[in-house]
């Protein structure tokens, strides 16, 4: 039997070292080279040609690289003439071959190539999947250069597919770069012009064109600049000016018949038809060569089964030796089996338990807003009137309540959002210095009122701007700086950032938050980030609280993706402390924060569009205080016929209305208005998020309850 196989072996081996004998020297480079040749003297027929042997050599001789490399070839020539469908095939094939090496700038280049062409065939959605493959090979390879042409696409795409706002993001990082490459920045701003020109502001849209046109001068990109001066006629026509929408239409023009004349000179229709005719003769030649191969295969397949049969009687008598043993190991798997059913179901009920617990607090929490609302509401309306000195304190503790309630209600939601994994990071461009001088601000009185030091100790290497999710970093910060404040009197609160590294794209920073306070015991520490715990029942009713936030804070950290660490000692205080890592950030404009002013609230007309009668009351009050006129309708069909048939300055809707909801509202209003400003008024529940109601073209949302003073600053941001 050993001899039979050793025999097997030296005859393959043999047969091997005589075919490859016979194998011609590497010729791929030298087609490629008159690939390349044929393409500089516009003879796209013998690029084809000789890609296509380059191909064919590759494969026939075992060299998958150089085949892939000749398919992205012919996959880009086909772009070239436009054939976006046999680019596509090219690209796919070229890929194929790709993924069996370690990745690469052309396996890249390919799926960007393959984007394009995908791009062109309007299959948008294809297209960014491809360009986001592409970007995640130049990050692993480290060629961020490449990865702003790709981004470019990817703007594009989002614009095609509706999402403005992602694309306007995209193509001002672009503008705004200095060494981005002329023909890069001149499609940013040319797409950015597009933009401006359908949000109707052809002033900023013409600008926008003009730069890019200045641009693609020192690019030479006829095919851009056909496309701008297009676009710029178009704009110039919106404004009346016929004069320059003519000029600009009839260079657009002269480069259409240019680039026209251009693509017939490249290769005609006779000579493409003739290519794929002699595509299909060598495929079939192809066939008959395997079919002859197939033949030897099958001769040498037989004396390799024979040995085989005798390999398999002698396995089978081993085969009968595991038997018994394979018996045991399938009663053993049956019991595992039943185990596993048995947690199966067990876990299942206890997810279901959680989702109805979540479920149940969300609504929970949902349906109390409303009746806070009134409570809030009215306070904030007597408040206002004077009341008598006695009447002040009685208002002044209900107010307190209420917004104890309120935060308590707040953190319920918050866990059951995080619970749910509702909560997804947010990439934001934020100051990190801006944002703890902020909440330094906002938590002063808390400090002066028990007599603390509050100081921030910022390293100033930390860059300026950074990418991350501000409101979430916020929500850490001002529990954990509020309870710091709370539980030290006559002391000091000190926020520390500390730079721990940083590089061309990424930094870490370490954040620690230290009081002089009373301090946790060591056998409670891990116990106070659970939900509902404090350091004991006495503190609890000496110092108040719900004994969510630092559940909240421990679950949003780990979002983020830190870990946050605690030491404290009863009586000198505690320090908790986290590190997150964030990419680098753009610079920000400087935006002036400033109050707004009630003038601008007089005579302005406003739709309330409320079903609730106590909150029409209080919402109607507190828009006339501010001298505003108020209509009142309490559903949805009507709030459609009331924009339809007068004209408002403003419109409050209510999301949860009988019969068509807020949303549905808008949406069909927005229909037939666009300009008119809606501002969502809802008790967000687990299921609602700010970016979904936006999305059905509200201007802002204003959350029930709402405080007075961000109510009137959103109003006066809008009216």
């Amino acid at each position: 039997m050993r001899f039979l196989l050793t025999f097997l072996l030296l005859t393959v081996s043999l047969l091997q070292a005589q075919r490859q004998s016979n194998e011609p020297i590497d010729s791929v480079s030298y087609y490629m080279q008159m690939a390349n040749y044929s393409t500089s003297i516009n003879n796209f027929r013998n690029t084809l040609e000789y890609t296509q042997n380059a191909i064919d050599f590759a494969r026939s001789h075992g060299m998958p690289r150089a085949e892939a490399e000749a398919w992205s070839r012919l996959g880009s020539t086909y772009f070239e003439l436009r054939k976006y469908s046999d680019a596509i095939e090219s690209f796919n094939k070229s890929i194929a071959l790709y993924n069996t090496f370690n990745p690469s700038d052309d396996q890249a280049y390919a799926y960007y190539q393959l984007g394009l062409s995908y791009m062109q065939k309007e299959d948008y959605s294809v297209a960014e999947s491809n360009f986001n493959k592409a970007i995640k090979i130049y990050q692993t390879i480290k060629i961020p250069d490449a990865i702003v042409l790709v981004n470019l696409q990817k703007g594009i795409v989002y614009q095609a597919k509706g999402k403005s706002r992602l694309a306007t993001q995209i193509f001002n990082t672009i503008i705004a770069d200095p060494n981005d490459p002329y023909k890069i920045k001149a499609e940013a701003l040319f797409q950015m012009g597009l933009i401006e020109a359908d949000r109707s502001r052809s002033n900023l849209a013409l600008n926008y064109l003009k730069r890019a046109l200045e641009l693609n001068v020192q690019t030479q990109n006829v095919d851009l600049r056909s496309k701008i001066l297009k676009a710029m006629s178009d704009v110039s026509n919106e404004m009346s000016d016929i004069k320059n929408a003519y000029l600009y239409l009839k260079q657009h023009l002269e480069l259409v018949d240019s680039i026209s004349r251009t693509d017939q000179e490249r290769l005609g229709t006779e000579d493409y038809n003739q290519f794929k005719e002699g595509e299909k003769l060598k495929m079939i030649a192809e066939m008959n060569r395997r079919n002859d191969q197939q033949e030897k295969d099958n001769r040498l397949n037989k004396v390799i089964s024979i040995l085989a049969i005798a390999l398999i009687c002698i396995l089978s008598l081993l085969s009968l030796s595991l038997y018994k043993n394979n018996i045991i190991r399938t009663q053993s798997n049956l019991m595992l089996k039943e185990k596993n059913s048995e947690l199966q179901i067990a876990k299942d009920r206890a997810e279901k338990a959680s989702k109805a617990r979540a479920e149940f607090l969300s609504t929970v929490s949902h349906e109390l807003r409303t009746p806070l609302n009134a409570i809030n509401g009215i306070t904030h309306l007597l408040l206002e009137e004077n009341p008598k000195k006695s009447q002040m304190n009685y208002l002044t503790s209900l107010k307190f309540s209420g917004n104890y309630l309120l935060t308590f209600i707040n953190e319920i939601l918050e866990i059951n959002r995080i619970e749910s994994s509702v909560i997804v990071p947010e990439q934001i461009n934020f100051n990190l210095k801006l944002l703890l001088e902020n909440i330094q601000n906002s938590l002063k009185e808390m400090a002066l009122a028990n007599n603390n030091k509050y100081i921030i100790d910022i390293d100033q290497s930390i860059p300026d701007n950074l990418l991350g999710d501000p409101t979430k970093l916020s929500q850490i910060f001002i529990n954990l700086i509020n309870n710091a404040l709370k539980f030290t009197k006559n002391g000091e609160v000190k926020v520390i950032a500390k730079l721990m590294s940083v590089d061309d794209e990424h930094t870490s920073v370490y954040f620690k938050i230290v009081d002089t306070g009373i301090g946790i015991p060591e056998d409670r520490q891990e116990a106070v980030f659970d939900s509902f715990a404090q350091g004991s029942i006495e503190i609890n009713r000496k110092y108040g609280g719900t004994g969510l936030g630092l559940n909240i804070v421990k679950k949003l950290i780990e979002i983020l993706g830190g870990q946050i660490r605690l030491e404290s000692k009863v009586g000198k205080g505690s320090t908790f402390s986290f590190s997150l890592k964030f990419k680098i950030g753009s610079e920000m404009p400087f935006e002036n924060d400033k109050e707004y002013d009630e003038t601008v609230f007089v005579n302005k007309k406003v739709l309330l569009v409320e079903d609730n009668k106590i909150n029409q009351m209080i919402t109607k009050k507190m828009l006339e205080n501010k001298k505003m006129l108020c209509t009142i309708v309490d559903n949805g069909e009507d709030a459609i016929e009331a924009v339809k048939n007068d004209y408002y300055d403003l419109v409050l809707m209510d999301v949860h209305l009988p019969g068509i909801n807020g949303t549905i509202a808008t949406q069909t209003i927005r229909t037939f208005d666009s300009h008119t400003r809606i501002i969502a008024l809802t008790a967000i529940s687990l299921n609602e998020n700010r970016e979904m109601l936006l999305s059905y073209g509200m201007n802002a949302v204003l959350t029930k309850p709402f405080n007075p003073e961000d109510f009137y600053k959103v109003l006066a941001q809008h009216v």
